[in-house]
């Protein structure tokens, strides 16, 4: 189970991620393009591309669903009931990389990377 709150956090621990309302709902997105929504306090749509959500779905089906805008396969629903900080940490990242300008998805000698932004977020607070 993952709350809200530490979904948020993660979301907003990838760099330049920022929160915005997309249609009356949460957005979380990267120089302007969303790589997450938030329908309501149980789950985060992911938007990956169509192999990662079939991946997703595949490997995690206690946790996530596909979600279709008419017929194009959009994303992956995750549940947060049901859903470990992991599993959003390995979505939310790739959803990211995905939509972030690749000179800042490249990894640097001078710049974290995503993964490592997220993992620095996953370790137990004092």
């Amino acid at each position: 189970m993952t709350t809200p709150a530490r979904t948020r956090a993660l979301a907003l621990s990838l760099p330049d991620a920022t929160e915005q309302d997309h249609h009356g709902m949460n957005s979380f997105r990267v120089r302007g393009k969303i790589f997450a929504t938030v329908p309501d306090a149980q789950h985060i749509r992911i938007m990956l591309d169509e192999p990662a959500i079939l991946a997703a779905v595949a490997e995690f089906h206690d946790s996530c669903e596909p979600m279709y805008w008419g017929k194009r396969l959009a994303c992956v629903v995750v549940n947060l009931r049901t859903a470990n900080e992991r599993i959003l940490t390995e979505l939310l990242t790739e959803a990211w990389l995905r939509k972030a300008p690749k000179t800042m998805a490249a990894p640097s000698s001078t710049r974290a990377t995503p993964q490592d932004l997220i993992k620095q977020s996953l370790r137990p607070r004092s």
